[in-house]
């Protein structure tokens, strides 16, 4: 069976999904994202002697910031009431994985807010120590559980 696109009417014209009938109900997605830094750019982050200040709580904000504003960022997007976001980090070796946790009382799920959240904190991490070495890697960020909605619960299968 084919799947239909949501966002394609039956004249092949994009268009929002109409949430109107749908019911209020709890939404949580959960997305994780990893950087490939230097080592020279892990020691500047653990003694926070960036030029730009300190990095992970930087990109916190920044992060928190792009969920709130993900229908502003992404065309299709429906703007959500967020109940709650929280993004952690942790350095592994020269990786510095980022997570985020998105919840909401909503008719739409919060995937989107989730994963937006994490690019844009990756990318200010990138912003803020591309002055010790712009080599970078971001990726890869993905979906690590959604729950909520007609689809019901997904998890990543490992």
């Amino acid at each position: 069976m084919e799947k239909k696109l949501s966002h394609i009417d039956e004249k092949g014209q994009t268009r929002m999904v109409n949430v109107s009938s749908k019911a209020v109900t709890f939404r949580r997605a959960i997305a994780e994202g990893t950087i490939r830094l230097t080592k020279a750019i892990v020691e500047a982050i653990k003694a926070q002697s960036t030029a730009k200040g300190n990095v992970m709580e930087t990109a916190r904000i920044g992060a928190i910031q792009a969920a709130k504003k993900t229908s502003d960022l992404i065309p299709l997007c429906h703007p959500i009431p967020i109940s709650n976001i929280s993004i952690d980090f942790q350095l592994q070796g020269i990786h510095l994985k980022i997570r985020a946790e998105v919840t909401a009382e909503a008719k739409t799920g919060v995937e989107m807010e989730a994963l937006t959240s994490v690019a844009v904190a990756s990318l200010i991490v990138y912003d803020m120590c591309k002055g010790i070495d712009k080599g970078m890697v971001i990726g890869p960020i993905e979906l690590l559980e959604k729950e909520g909605g007609k689809s019901g619960t997904y998890r990543k299968k490992s």
